[in-house]
């Protein structure tokens, strides 16, 4: 749980950060990848992360420029990756300049529970890596090299002169 800003916006930059190079490699072709006919497309996976940032900073009471709630997955890779950008740089930057480290034990309203804005910040943040994870499944369906996210991806052994862990 987060007892400072400061602590939230390290972890929101590092992994927001991971979360723009996994979005930055998709492309235009893989973004309808999806693991059965019924699931979730890799384009629906990227675009709900953008889209969240706005939903859920909305009830927590941040202002973050994102597409609206329900509006369908663009057609273009390069599309979400750059709204994701701007959403996830604007959510660090209304939770810097708009809370502060005493706000973050109030009790706000959340999908009809009461949650601490801390929690709030740490769902918002574990929300994101649970669909990164994912895309990134996505991504080798689709035959996409996998950037490394907490080390070295599978392609990326070779760079280090070692084989891949198996």
């Amino acid at each position: 749980m987060y007892k400072t800003i400061n602590d939230f916006a390290t972890d929101w930059n590092n992994e927001s950060e991971s979360t723009l190079k996994i979005l930055n490699a998709l492309t235009d072709a893989s973004l309808s990848q999806k693991v059965t006919t019924e699931g979730r497309s890799l384009g629906f996976l990227g675009w709900h992360i953008v889209r969240t940032l706005g939903e859920m900073g909305g009830k927590a009471g941040l202002t973050i420029d994102t597409p609206a709630e329900h509006s369908p997955a663009p057609n273009s890779a390069s599309e979400i990756s750059s709204a994701y950008e701007k959403a996830a740089r604007g959510l660090a930057q209304e939770v810097q300049n708009k809370w502060n480290d005493k706000m973050l034990g109030e009790i706000i309203e959340m999908y009809g529970e009461k949650w601490t804005r801390a929690q709030t910040l740490a769902g918002l943040l574990k929300h994101e890596v649970h669909h990164r994870a994912q895309i990134t499944v996505l991504m080798r369906q689709a035959g996409l090299k996998v950037p490394g996210v907490y080390g070295p991806a599978k392609e990326e052994w070779a760079q280090y002169g070692m084989p891949p862990m198996k």
